[in-house]
């Protein structure tokens, strides 16, 4: 038995080729359903854009700060959030914001939707963990760059990939504190839930959850910056959004473009983070 498709005359293993392989082949065997996942998730941005791109900017900017003071009920927060937003559509780039904010908020949907799962599931089993752990930690050490490939191979280029791309990236954030806090809930209380007679499902819900709240949370917010860390990437795989004049500024050596663009991210980070920080709320 030969090996010559993993190890060439030269003893090199041909990890890469493997790899472009195994890509070539989910492209022939599953191109139906990756068809139709590019389609459901254009339809699922493109309806996000059209609640956040119709109304009235200020209208949105209005709806966020109601949402921020709903969250924290504090109005130096709100004022901030408001701030930031109003700056975005000062120096016109309110349309590349919302384009960027429904990637983010998927991106929020898809990891915490499968990450908090995972983490519960890991925390309660140990050895699962420990098994995932290289996994998670190769996810975010490999460099995003990387990533777009793949995507451009199965998505073609435009936001879908740049989406599929980011959840890969954040996806392991929201399953390290998710595991984190559940698996740090206090011994005390879950004695004492099972004195009472707390089954399985109402130990979690009633006692690990409520205990874990304040680390999914920091899980969320970290998914939403890396989220937005990953603006700039998508766009060279055709993403709209916020990295779309950076990227502009970059290929035209343009250092205006380049700091204005940069503040107006660091402007809707900085009002994501303080609309969705936990502890601004006590």
């Amino acid at each position: 038995m030969t090996f010559d498709w993993l190890i060439d005359e030269d003893g090199k293993l041909q990890i890469g080729d493997a790899i472009a392989a195994f890509f070539d082949w989910l492209t022939e065997a599953f191109s139906g359903f990756f068809d139709l996942m590019e389609t459901v998730l254009s339809g699922a941005i493109e309806a996000a854009l059209f609640v956040l791109q119709y109304p009235s900017p200020y209208i949105v900017v209005a709806a966020f700060a109601l949402l921020t003071w709903g969250l924290q009920r504090n109005l130096s927060r709100v004022i901030l959030v408001a701030v930031c937003f109003l700056f975005t559509i000062n120096q016109g780039y309110w349309e590349e914001v919302t384009e960027s904010l429904a990637l983010i908020l998927f991106s929020g949907i898809f990891c915490m939707g499968v990450g908090v799962p995972v983490g519960i599931y890991a925390a309660h089993r140990p050895r699962v963990y420990q098994a995932m752990l290289p996994v998670l930690d190769m996810m975010q050490t490999i460099p995003t760059f990387v990533y777009l490939i793949p995507m451009i191979v199965l998505f073609g280029i435009g936001m879908v990939p740049g989406l599929v791309a980011t959840f890969i990236f954040v996806l392991a954030a929201p399953i390290r504190l998710t595991h984190l806090g559940i698996s740090r809930t206090p011994t005390p209380l879950i004695e004492a839930a099972r004195a009472f007679g707390a089954t399985p499902r109402q130990l979690l819900w009633k006692v690990e959850l409520p205990s874990a709240l304040p680390q999914i949370m920091t899980g969320l917010n970290q998914t939403i910056m890396l989220s937005l860390s990953m603006v700039v990437i998508a766009a060279l795989v055709g993403a709209d959004g916020l990295g779309v004049p950076v990227v502009r500024a970059l290929n035209s050596v343009n250092a205006s473009l380049g700091f204005e663009s940069g503040l107006v991210i660091v402007a809707v980070a900085i009002a994501l983070d303080r609309m969705l920080r936990l502890e601004a709320s006590s």
